[in-house]
């Protein structure tokens, strides 16, 4: 087998990873970027995104995220198809196999292989979301198109506390299902919630069905958990908040993760505890979640593996 050898690997292709190969494209770096399993990221399954700079109309998720490929090619990004399914960084040498076939050594490597968002897994849920026609997992993203609704959120963390309380703002009506009796959610956050009135708190209930018109959603038909009575609630939003799964199970082995699974960066910076590796976006990030978080983060794994590799290369000068 043929061993590749590139200055810059970049593993994910969402606004971090795009982001990061155009700054890194820009540094002469040559990277290239492979686009996992999900090409473009969480972003591909956004309909609108208005909360992105220099976009005063919207635009949707992704038509964004080929604007950002087509950017780092421009550039001349070696952008490809394949996911990573192996990597070695025991040694000076960072070792990665692309789709168990492929073996490249890079110089420097950037992290961008995302979360993905936890749903309940019914049919009725996915079909909605697949439609984009009324469920979602990040309140922050999608609040802002149900302003004078009713919706629906399920979770009992602090997210979903948050997400709750960030909706009520917006919305006519929050209905919160709680599977338990109580919240996970520590004890300043659950009052919050409790205190707010346009929340209501449905204890010991869990999702039946997601209802819709074909289209749309228009309620949530639930069952309590005790007395396994069933009602439906009107609404025309679905928000899911019950954990992110970060994609960062191939590199448990050699990188710190924390007990959900995000790499541990040094803080204030994008690096790993591996010298030559860096993470950028939502593989790391378990608070902001969002696009432009993910592509300034993308912005710093480049310029630290630039600053990195110039390092490198003046103490070889210095040892020549």
């Amino acid at each position: 087998m043929e061993i590749e050898h590139v200055k810059c690997l970049i593993i994910g292709s969402g606004p971090a990873g795009y982001t990061a190969a155009i700054y890194a494209a820009r540094a002469n770096m040559a990277p290239v970027l492979y686009q996992g399993m999900q090409p473009g990221g969480q972003l591909t399954t956004t309909n609108e995104v208005e909360n992105f700079p220099g976009y005063p109309d919207g635009i949707t998720g992704p038509a964004m995220m080929i604007e950002l490929m087509n950017q780092a090619k421009r550039f001349d990004t070696d952008v490809r198809d394949g996911w990573v399914t192996k990597v070695d960084f025991s040694g000076d040498v960072h070792k990665v196999w692309v789709n168990g076939e492929t073996e490249i050594h890079a110089d420097t490597i950037i992290i961008s292989t995302g979360a993905t968002a936890k749903y309940l897994g019914l049919d009725s849920e996915q079909k909605y979301l697949n439609l984009g026609g009324g469920v979602s997992a990040c309140a922050v993203c999608d609040g802002f198109f149900y302003k004078n609704q009713e919706v629906v959120i399920v979770g009992a963390g602090d997210s979903a506390a948050e997400e709750a309380h960030y909706l009520s703002k917006l919305c006519s009506k929050v209905t919160m299902l709680v599977r338990r009796d109580e919240f996970r959610a520590s004890k300043i956050m659950a009052a919050r919630v409790k205190n707010t009135k346009n929340i209501e708190i449905l204890f010991n209930t869990e999702t039946d069905e997601v209802l819709g018109d074909g289209q749309v959603v228009t309620g949530v038909r639930v069952f309590n958990n005790k007395t396994n009575e069933k009602h439906e609630i009107p609404a025309t939003g679905f928000f899911v908040a019950i954990g992110h799964k970060p994609n960062t199970e191939i590199f448990k082995d050699y990188l710190e993760l924390d007990e959900t699974g995000y790499i541990i960066n040094v803080p204030g910076t994008s690096k790993t505890n591996v010298p030559g590796v860096f993470v950028s976006g939502d593989a790391a990030d378990h608070v902001y979640r969002q696009a432009i978080t993910a592509a300034g983060t993308g912005c710093m794994a480049a310029l630290d593996a630039e600053r990195y590799l110039a390092a490198k290369e003046s103490v070889v000068e210095v040892e020549a």
